[in-house]
C-alpha cells in the first residue's frame, strides 16, 4: 500500500548579521521514492566504512568556512570518526587466545563499523564548533566515536529485548552469534576444536547471553574511549556528566518502552514520553551538549541546544515510527512488520486507537502485537493508521517540531556556518526512508 505523507521543508535559516539568510537545503542528492513517498536527502551519502588495520587517525584539520561545505566537513568527519573506531578495536583484540572468542570479537567489530548514519558524533562535533571548538581536534573525534560505541551497545541489547533478526540490513549480533554455536565461523581458526551439533534453543540460548556480553562490553569501551580522550580536565568533567545522563535516561526511556508492553494500549500523551527519553535527549539533545561542553559553552547555550535539540529528537523518532509501519525495507534493513508484532506502542497506534471506529479497534487489540500477523492483516492495520488519520497527525507533529527547532536554531548566537551545518543534518534526520 502506498501511501501519501507531508514532510517538513527545511528552507531558509535565518542569519545574524547584517541582515543576510543563507540558504540551507535539506538534500544533496536526487530525490528518491519510498513507500511514504517522502522527500528524501542525507549530506553526502552513507557512511565510510573505516578500514581494518590501525593507521593512525588522519590529521585533518576543517578549513575555514568557504573552504568546505558544511555537508563535505560532515562527510570528513563521519570518516574520521570511523577511523578512530577502527584504531580502537585494532588496541582492543580478543585478550584471550582463543579462536572462538576471536570469531566473536570480529562480529563485534563488524557490527560497529558496518553501517551507522553517525548521527550523534555529527551533533557532538556541531555542538562543538558552535561553542567556539576549533576544527576537528583529535579529543572531538574521541568523544564522538566514544558516542558510537555507546549507541551500539545499546543497539545490541535493544535487539535482544526486541527479538530482531536483521539490523541495517543484516543479522542481528544476538543472531550472527548464533549461528556461530550452530556452525563454524569464517572468523574462526582452522585449529579451532570441532563443535558437536548442537540444538536450536541452546544455539539461540548462547547467542543472547554473548550479545549481552558483547554488549556491555561496547558501552564499557565507551567510557574508556571518553576518558581517554584528552580533553581538558574540567570540560570533560562537564562532558562526563551529561554523558552519564544520557545513559541514565535512555536506559530510563527503553525500560518504559517494554513496560508498555505490560500496561496495554497506551496514550499518546504515554508514548510521547518514551519518545523523549529514549530517543529525543539520547540521539540529539544529549549530544549536542556534550560537545558545547567539551569547548567550555556556557550554561545559556546548553539550554539553547536544549530547546533545539528535544523537538529535533521527536521529530527523528516520529519518522522512525512511520519508517517502522511504511517503509521499504530494503530502504530500513528491517522487516516491515517487526514493530507491528512486537506491539510497538507508538504514536501512530495511539493515536489510531483513539479515533478508531468500534470494529477498527477490534481489528488493532486483535493483530496489533500478535507474532502471527500476516502481510495481509498489516496492510489493514496500515489502512486503519491512515484512515483514522494518525498517519497525517504524526506527519504534522513532524512538521511543527522541525519548524520550532530551526526557529532555536535561526536566533542562535552561533556562527552562521554552524547554523548552516546543524539545519543540514536537521534535514537528514527527518527526510529519510532509513
Amino acid at each position: 500500500m502506498t501511501v501519501e505523507t507531508g514532510q517538513a521543508s527545511i528552507g531558509q535559516v535565518a542569519e545574524e548579521g547584517a541582515g543576510e539568510a543563507a540558504r540551507t537545503t535539506a538534500s544533496t542528492g536526487a530525490s528518491t521514492g519510498a513507500t511514504t513517498k517522502a522527500s528524501t536527502g542525507t549530506l553526502t551519502g552513507a557512511s565510510t566504512t573505516a578500514p581494518a588495520g590501525g593507521a593512525a587517525d588522519a590529521a585533518t584539520t576543517a578549513g575555514e568556512p568557504g573552504e568546505e561545505t558544511p555537508a563535505e566537513v560532515a562527510e570528513r568527519i563521519r570518516v574520521l570518526i570511523d577511523r578512530r573506531l577502527a584504531r580502537f578495536l585494532d588496541e582492543h583484540a580478543a585478550p584471550i587466545a582463543d579462536p572462538d572468542v576471536s570469531a566473536a570479537y570480529g562480529f563485534l567489530r563488524d557490527f560497529i563499523l558496518g553501517g551507522g548514519k553517525r548521527v550523534r558524533p555529527l551533533l557532538c562535533y556541531w555542538g562543538w564548533r558552535g561553542a567556539g571548538g576549533d576544527g576537528d581536534d583529535d579529543q572531538i573525534i574521541s568523544v564522538g566515536a566514544a558516542l558510537e560505541l555507546c549507541h551500539s551497545g545499546l543497539l545490541i541489547h535493544d535487539d535482544i529485548m526486541d527479538g530482531s533478526e536483521l539490523r541495517r540490513g543484516r543479522p542481528t549480533m544476538h543472531r550472527s552469534l548464533t549461528g556461530l554455536h550452530r556452525h563454524p565461523s569464517p572468523h574462526t581458526h582452522p585449529d579451532a576444536r570441532p563443535r558437536e551439533p548442537v540444538g536450536e534453543p541452546a544455539a539461540r540460548s548462547f547467542g543472547l547471553a554473548a550479545a549481552i556480553l558483547l554488549g556491555t562490553l561496547t558501552l564499557a569501551w565507551s567510557d574508556e574511549l571518553l576518558s581517554g580522550s584528552g580533553a581538558e580536565t574540567s570540560r570533560l568533567r562537564a562532558a562526563r556528566a551529561l554523558f552519564d545522563r544520557l545513559r541514565t535516561e535512555v536506559i530510563a526511556g527503553q525500560y518504559l518502552d517494554i513496560l508498555a508492553q505490560t500496561r496495554g494500549p497506551a496514550t499518546v500523551e504515554e508514548a510521547l514520553t518514551v519518545v523523549r527519553y529514549k530517543t529525543a535527549k539520547y540521539t540529539v539533545e544529549r549530544p549536542l551538549q556534550i560537545g558545547g561542553a567539551l569547548a567550555g559553552a556556557q550554561p545559556s547555550l546548553l539550554d539553547l541546544y536544549s530547546r533545539f535539540g528535544l523537538p529535533l529528537g521527536e521529530a527523528f523518532q516520529l519518522r522512525d515510527d512511520v519508517l517502522g509501519m511504511f517503509g521499504d525495507p530494503a530502504e530500513t534493513g528491517k522487516p516491515v512488520l517487526d514493530d507491528l508484532r512486537e506491539g510497538k506502542h507508538t504514536i501512530l497506534i495511539a493515536y489510531a486507537r483513539r479515533h478508531a471506529s468500534e470494529g477498527e479497534a477490534r481489528h488493532l487489540a486483535t493483530w496489533h502485537g500478535n507474532p502471527e500477523l500476516t502481510g495481509e492483516r498489516a496492510a489493514e492495520l496500515r489502512q486503519i493508521v491512515v484512515g483514522t488519520g494518525a498517519l497525517a497527525r504524526v506527519e504534522t507533529m513532524i512538521d511543527e517540531r522541525v519548524g520550532e527547532a530551526l526557529r532555536v536554531l535561526a536566533d542562535a548566537p552561533v556562527d552562521p556556518y554552524v547554523k548552516e551545518g546543524l539545519a543540514g543534518l536537521a534535514g537528514s534526520l527527518v527526510n529519510r526512508v532509513r
